[in-house]
């Protein structure tokens, strides 16, 4: 990793210095306080049980679409959670899992994320904190529907856009309600359309599992539900991952099919949930 960062060429002694803190944390948080020159400084309050982790993650997806998007992942997870009570009582896993992947699905980063992002106060407050003078930011970008292809690899090459991108960042992260719809420009984007299809397989997958889970099949529902968290990256990258994690998924719902499946509740799984 230290090679990689200095081959990357950027700020080279500065991240290896960073990595190098940040595994010395891990490790001994109180001598990297000791190190910032801070007395205290309270640990962050991570998500632990399933309701705060699902929690956590809706309130982002209502930042970044809107209540109702938020309310969607809601539902779907809360009608997991109560088939894993009910059907595998005392086994964990699966509803954690799922919360992960599907927020990660339904988060996907595209045009309307990355200008939210920039355009944010938080994102202006960092930039001023770690530089100094007058200076200028210049971003590159590859933006599926109107990025330049390299005609030697054929993949999407990046774009240098100016200052004057932050006021294109501000309108776009004002549009974000566009996303998905007719009006959205970027939606025809083959990338766009396979994170939208990913959602919809999710839960169609997320609903399966609900139906058929039983203590027989409950560590193949586990395995399905992180599946998503595999498909990294970007165009090229996110594709090649995407066809791995399809072919995985194949062998385990043949896996979860096959498992014998307990009838033994009687309570609709819908109705728990409510």
């Amino acid at each position: 990793i230290l090679r990689a960062i200095e081959l990357n060429g950027a700020a080279a002694e500065q991240n290896k210095r960073a990595f190098r803190l940040g595994r010395l944390a891990v490790h001994d948080r109180a001598a990297v306080i000791g190190l910032a020159g801070m007395d205290t400084a309270p640990l962050p309050k991570l998500a632990q049980t399933v309701e705060e982790i699902i929690e956590v993650r809706a309130k982002h997806l209502e930042v970044y679409q809107d209540r109702a998007y938020a309310e969607r992942y809601r539902k779907k997870l809360n009608n997991l959670r109560a088939a894993e009570a009910i059907r595998v009582p005392g086994r964990h896993g699966l509803a954690e899992g799922a919360a992960r992947s599907l927020f990660k699905l339904m988060a996907y980063k595209d045009e309307y994320e990355v200008a939210r992002l920039y355009a944010s106060r938080e994102f202006g407050k960092k930039v001023r904190e770690e530089f100094d003078g007058n200076f200028q930011l210049h971003f590159h970008l590859a933006p599926p529907a109107f990025g330049a292809v390299d005609p030697a690899t054929g993949r999407p090459r990046k774009m240098e856009f100016g200052p004057w991108a932050m006021a294109l960042f501000r309108v776009l992260a004002g549009l974000k309600g566009l996303r998905g719809t007719r009006f959205d420009i970027f939606a025809r984007a083959p990338e766009r359309k396979l994170e939208r299809q990913m959602i919809a397989d999710f839960e169609a997958l997320l609903a399966e599992i609900a139906a058929s889970l039983s203590p027989a099949n409950h560590a193949t529902a586990v395995e399905l539900a992180l599946l998503p968290l595999d498909v990294k990256g970007y165009g090229y990258v996110k594709d090649a991952n995407y066809v791995k994690a399809k072919a995985r998924e194949e062998v385990l719902l043949r896996r979860l099919r096959m498992a014998d499946v307990d009838q033994s509740p009687t309570i609709p799984i819908t109705e728990a949930a409510e």
